[in-house]
């Protein structure tokens, strides 16, 4: 066995690794007592040591020279794997050990603070371990500047989730896209003022819900229910999608009078985790099967949840298989009110539950506070007033509490900095993405409703999803579509659906 084989055996065992921290994680949001959280920081903590120790091993380090040193001999897929390892590699070597594992340790410690501050509705019960976080995370950012070639430490939280992504080029994109869609948001939340969505909080009791999750996200190619699943649902407080190719689970949070809500996420989720089990099978334990970034991720599950889920074609064949499941809850709506309903703009407070011109405004507003906390120009006690006041400025929002304001998400509890402008990068990515499937594959939406919604998936997976980390996200986006990330797209599908709409 050579050296390349050999460190592929290295990254097969960290590879089993990571996949059972995953597991970790989602029975610490879904099942874990809450006496466990602290036992469960421990647990992930030393399985993090662990997988540190395979990647800054003496032995790890000299395989990969050996390998890089006959890479000549090497196709490109086991070379782009070497260019991935060298990577992760120089990063893994940059951070203390001890400095790995209490970031590990405190997320599951901070996620719980989270958990029972939102149910409490007072933020001082998270601030303190949301300090705490903000601390390590900036540590580790620092630790790896260096090795990612960037210049500040919020680059260096980017670049994890978004590889050469940095804070200026995302602020450029988002910018673009702010300014884009501000006119059209004033324009048709007037234009919406007097939608009737009333209907869309009628009271479907859960199991009945969980039944119409079931159905939609098997309808899409998400199978939880044959003997050859590779997929699960389950519940949690926010939802998430875990797991790479055979095991790979989502959750979804349900509320009695809120189904489409549920519906939506369970769609988003799909989505993700879709483009989770859609990678090359041959690429299995090789690190060329990761995804090729979050924007990327976020342009998989935005698309199934909104690009195919809020369209005309998915509800002209679902709306009757809605009803049927219900028992006839929406057979006085027609598609025309419904499609109103579930397209609805307006200015709202809670980002997972916004329609998809005024959702970019929630992604900019996070992503312009988390370049002020890493810039040093605002304290986390600071977060509740600093997110208040942008609301006010740019939505014309005022929240009751924190609890439905900045506790909203979960991704500051664990140390998730740099990843929200993922959504809108992928919201700009998925526009590209449909341009181009719209030339080659005009008839998707006429297999929409026919109920074969598959069509679009299985062009998804064959020139994206399919190709894993091959390319770095903005590589991946240029070879698809033939152009490097413009919003032109994306604010283009967005005129369009919304004029056919309402003008």
């Amino acid at each position: 066995m050579g050296s390349y084989e050999k460190l592929m055996e290295k990254h097969r065992e960290y590879f089993l690794a990571d996949t059972a921290s995953e597991l970790l994680n989602w029975d610490l949001e879904t099942y874990m007592p809450p006496l466990g959280i602290a036992q469960r920081g421990e647990q992930l903590s030393l399985l993090e040591r662990m997988k540190h120790r395979i990647w800054t091993s003496d032995e790890f380090g000299r395989l990969l020279s050996e390998s890089e040193r006959n890479a000549d001999a090497l196709n490109d897929v086991q070379r782009r794997n070497l260019d991935l390892l060298r990577l992760t590699y120089d990063t893994a070597v940059s951070v203390p050990e001890d400095l790995v594992a209490e970031v590990e340790r405190h997320r599951a410690v901070s996620w719980g603070a989270w958990a029972k501050a939102k149910a409490a509705h007072d933020w001082k019960v998270f601030e303190p371990e949301l300090v705490k976080m903000v601390e390590l995370t900036t540590k580790y950012a620092e630790a790896t500047m260096r090795a990612r070639g960037v210049a500040n430490p919020y680059d260096a939280a980017i670049d994890v989730f978004e590889r050469g992504m940095t804070q200026e080029k995302a602020a450029r994109l988002l910018g673009d896209l702010r300014d884009s869609l501000m006119p059209l948001i004033r324009k048709y939340t007037d234009a919406c003022r007097a939608i009737d969505t009333s209907f869309t909080n009628r009271a479907v009791p859960l199991d009945a819900q969980r039944k119409i999750i079931t159905d939609a996200v098997n309808l899409v190619g998400y199978d939880t229910v044959s003997d050859k699943a590779r997929g699960r649902i389950d519940e949690a407080e926010h939802p998430f999608t875990i797991g790479r190719l055979d095991d790979v689970r989502i959750t979804v949070h349900y509320y009695e009078d809120a189904l489409l809500n549920a519906l939506f996420s369970g769609l988003h989720e799909a989505g993700h985790a879709l483009y989770e089990q859609n990678r090359n099978r041959d690429w299995m334990y090789q690190p060329v099967v990761a995804s090729a970034g979050m924007g990327v991720h976020e342009a998989m599950s935005r698309f199934v949840e909104n690009m195919l889920g809020r369209s005309r074609s998915f509800w002209r064949y679902y709306l009757p298989r809605l009803n049927s499941l219900t028992n006839g809850a929406f057979s006085d709506i027609e598609l025309k009110d419904f499609l109103r309903a579930v397209n609805k703009v307006e200015l709202s407070k809670i980002r997972v539950n916004a329609d998809e011109l005024t959702y970019q405004i929630h992604v900019v507003i996070r992503f312009e506070i988390e370049r002020k906390l890493f810039a040093g120009e605002i304290a986390v006690s600071e977060l509740p007033q600093i997110w208040n006041e942008l609301y006010d400025k740019y939505l014309q929002i005022q929240f009751q509490d924190d609890s439905e304001g900045v506790m909203q998400d979960v991704h500051w509890s664990h140390g998730y900095f740099g990843y929200f402008q993922s959504y809108s990068l992928g919201n700009i990515y998925g526009g590209m993405f449909l341009q181009k499937m719209e030339r080659e594959l005009s008839s998707w939406t006429d297999e929409v409703e026919r109920g074969n919604p598959r069509a679009a998936i299985d062009w998804l997976k064959d020139n994206v999803q399919c190709l894993g980390a091959l390319y770095d996200p903005m590589v991946l986006i240029e070879r698809v579509t033939g152009h490097a990330p413009t919003v032109e797209p994306f604010v283009g599908y967005l005129k369009r659906k919304h004029s056919d709409l309402w003008d």
